[in-house]
């Protein structure tokens, strides 16, 4: 996990904005950039991040809530669309060392995922070892796919 200067991990990926990978730029605008999560088992799980620091929901200027809302619908249609989920969850804590900057988990939950896995206790699949990531190539493959949905939707 590479972090900026304040230890800021979105802040180190924003600051290498021109060179980072399509799985970290599934979307963008001028104030959101939405990227894959990382160290997860559940494929097609996203993190909707300001490209400007900060570290609580009172920080959003006007234009950066007024897409905000935008974004979780888009996200959550494209999710539908390209992973068949039953339904998105969108969840916002950054209280994790290095993730203190907004962010919103948007997580789709498929219809065979575990009684007890749905809801909050969908975050047992974020920081699963290693062998259980998604790995890099269906990662990679789904965020094309739902780049190209956001884009034909938009």
């Amino acid at each position: 996990m590479t972090v900026g200067a304040e230890g800021c991990f979105s802040c180190a990926n924003n600051d290498r904005f021109d060179e980072l990978p399509a799985s970290e730029l599934v979307a963008t605008d001028e104030h959101w950039r939405v990227a894959r999560a990382i160290n997860t088992a559940l494929p097609g799980w996203l993190v909707l991040v300001p490209r400007r620091h900060v570290t609580t929901l009172a920080e959003l200027t006007d234009a950066e809530a007024a897409g905000l809302g935008l974004w979780q619908i888009r996200l959550s249609r494209a999710l539908h669309a390209v992973t068949g989920c039953v339904k998105t969850y969108v969840v916002q804590f950054a209280e994790a060392a290095g993730f203190a900057h907004v962010h919103f988990h948007v997580v789709p939950r498929p219809p065979e995922l575990p009684e007890e896995l749905r809801g909050p206790r969908v975050f047992g699949l974020l920081g699963r070892p290693e062998a259980e990531h998604v790995p890099a190539g269906l990662a990679d493959e789904l965020a094309g796919r739902l780049r190209a949905h956001l884009l034909a939707q938009a």
